[in-house]
């Protein structure tokens, strides 16, 4: 049996660069995170993931919910549907979502994927 971590997202600053993201439409949104922990064989994986500001097309490969707690973006679907975000925000995307992001104010998130 696994002991429970606790984490205050808020709190965590060793933050790793990741890049920035590939699928860029405008600007350089630049990627930073942690992992929090990865499941067996990588089937699941939680972590804080930040973006700073840009437009990029968005390709989710797993099913994603995600708690955002700073910052605010808009999702746009590819048939039009329209997610706002801003700070405790909590979304869910499902695998193959399609659509773009635009970062207006960095964004910092918790999330979970399998």
């Amino acid at each position: 049996m696994t002991t429970p971590h606790l984490y205050n997202p808020l709190e965590i600053t060793d933050l790793k660069d990741w890049g920035t993201i590939p699928t860029m439409l405008e600007g350089e949104s630049k990627v930073s995170g942690v992992v929090l922990h990865k499941g067996p064989e990588g089937q699941s994986e939680c972590g804080i993931w930040v973006c700073t500001p840009g437009k990029w097309f968005c390709h989710v490969t797993s099913d994603e919910f995600c708690h955002f707690l700073e910052g605010s973006s808009t999702y746009v679907h590819e048939n039009g549907e329209v997610i706002e975000i801003k700070p405790d925000t909590a979304a869910f995307f499902p695998k193959d979502w399609k659509g773009t992001c635009t970062v207006h104010e960095t964004i910092k998130k918790v999330y979970m994927i399998r």
